[in-house]
C-alpha cells in the first residue's frame, strides 16, 4: 500500500509595507503585527496535524510565518532558496495605475509578453524550482505532512502547472490569499489531489484579499496589484 504524503504550500502573512512597494526579493520587509497574528493562527489551526517537516523561503516574511508552526511542532525551519519570490523588473517601485508607471514608454518594453512573462522570471523556471522543492519536501515527510512557506506568485503558478492550466491569468483572480494553504496530496510519488484552505481568512482585510503583494495598513498603500 502506498504512503499518503501532503505538502502544504503556505503563503506568508501580511507584510509591513506602508509605501505600497513591490518589494519582491528586497531585504527588510517583515510581517506586520497583523501578519504575525496570521502566522500564529496558522500554527493554532494546523499545529496538531502530522507535520514533520517545515520549509521556508529565505526572505524575512516567510521565515517569520514559518516559526510559530515549527515551534508548535518542535521542528527547525529548513531554508530553501528554491521557494523564494519570483524576480520582477519593477521591484522596488510602486507599480499601479495611479503611480503613472504604465504611462512611461520605457516600461512598455517589459510588458509585451504576459505568457512568459517579459517583466520577470519565466513561469517555467518558477515551476521547475518550486516542483523540485515540493518533491524534496514530499520525500522528507514520507507518510506524513510537510509545510513549505513561499509567496503568492510561485504558489499560484505551481497550482496552474499542477492543474494543467494556462499561465496567463489576471493577478487579481489568484486564489492564494495571505496565509492560505495550497495542499498537494501524494499517493506514493503520484500527485492525486489539490486542496485549498484559508486558516487565517477572518484576519485578512477585505482590501487585501486579492492583492498579489501585501501593502499593509499604511495610508500610502497601493490600490492596484502589479503584474507579476
Amino acid at each position: 500500500m502506498s504512503e499518503r504524503t501532503t505538502v502544504h504550500l503556505l503563503r506568508h502573512g501580511e507584510v509591513h509595507n506602508p509605501g505600497g512597494i513591490l518589494y519582491g526579493r528586497l531585504p527588510g520587509y517583515h510581517l506586520s503585527e497583523l501578519g504575525l497574528s496570521m502566522a500564529q493562527r496558522v500554527a493554532e489551526s494546523i499545529g496538531d496535524r502530522d507535520i514533520t517537516h517545515v520549509v521556508a523561503s529565505p526572505l524575512e516574511r516567510a521565515q517569520q510565518t514559518a516559526r510559530p508552526l515549527a515551534s508548535a511542532r518542535g521542528l527547525a525551519v529548513v531554508t530553501d532558496a528554491r521557494v523564494i519570490e519570483s524576480t520582477n523588473i519593477f521591484e522596488g517601485r510602486r507599480f499601479s495605475v495611479s503611480s503613472g508607471i504604465l504611462k512611461r514608454p520605457q516600461a512598455w518594453r517589459h510588458l509585451w509578453n504576459p505568457f512568459k512573462p517579459s517583466w520577470g522570471e519565466p513561469y517555467k523556471a518558477v515551476v521547475a524550482r518550486m516542483m523540485a522543492a515540493v518533491y524534496d519536501a514530499r520525500d522528507s515527510a514520507r507518510g506524513h505532512e510537510a509545510v513549505v512557506v513561499s509567496h503568492q506568485l510561485p504558489i499560484w503558478i505551481t497550482r496552474l502547472h499542477v492543474e494543467h492550466r494556462s499561465f496567463l491569468h489576471n493577478p487579481r483572480n489568484r486564489q492564494c490569499t495571505l496565509c492560505s494553504l495550497t495542499s498537494l496530496v501524494f499517493d506514493g510519488d503520484t500527485l492525486t489531489t489539490l486542496r485549498y484552505s484559508e486558516p487565517a481568512a477572518d484576519l485578512i482585510p477585505v482590501s487585501d484579499r486579492h492583492k498579489n503583494f501585501s501593502s499593509g495598513s499604511g495610508p500610502a498603500a497601493a490600490q492596484e496589484a502589479p503584474p507579476s
